[in-house]
């Protein structure tokens, strides 16, 4: 089902329909149709637009976009090279379009963007309380570091409903350049 995937990355002029869809697929009543929600441990919003032009901003890091069929937006994930290891994050997926493929595309396009940086690694954070996430992730080739990072207290990225704790996982990248 992936053939009809495109990959692309993210410009600026992309920033309005990035913020909508990371939105649509982590808060509110829309991300309750897709099982990556955080409606129900979060208010707020996942980012503004202005946040997401800060991340576009970043030098060597790129926003990594799977398009569908006219350009649709159907996923996005960051990847940000540093020191050996690419961060990942904010995966998001079109509520209505979890389970067709289009995380794994992206995990993989993403985990391909720091080979290409020389990464030897590939690192990314989770909420604790995700369990079928981590689960995800695990499935992709991910594992528990055993390290913690506190959840962002700025409100911009969200509101806690409940104390939140990140956990780090891990995957080394075979062939990296």
């Amino acid at each position: 089902m992936t053939t009809a995937f495109r990959l692309a990355t993210a410009t600026l002029a992309d920033a309005p329909r990035l913020t909508r869809l990371v939105n649509s697929a982590y808060r509110g009543d829309s991300s309750r149709q897709g099982w990556t929600t955080e409606a129900h441990l979060l208010d707020g919003q996942r980012i503004d637009e202005e946040g997401l032009l800060e991340m576009l901003a970043v030098p060597e890091a790129a926003m990594l976009l799977c398009l569908g069929p006219d350009d649709e937006l159907l996923g996005s994930f960051y990847a940000c090279p540093s020191a050996g290891k690419v961060y990942l994050g904010m995966l998001a997926v079109a509520p209505a379009g979890q389970g067709s493929g289009v995380g794994k595309f992206l995990i993989r396009a993403a985990e391909d963007y720091g080979r290409q940086h020389g990464c030897t690694a590939s690192k990314m954070t989770v909420i604790s309380v995700r369990p079928e996430l981590i689960a995800f992730y695990e499935r992709q080739g991910y594992h528990q570091t055993g390290e913690t990072e506190p959840f962002p207290t700025d409100p911009r990225y969200g509101i806690p409903r409940q104390p939140l704790t990140l956990l780090v996982l891990e995957k080394p990248l075979a062939g990296a350049a």
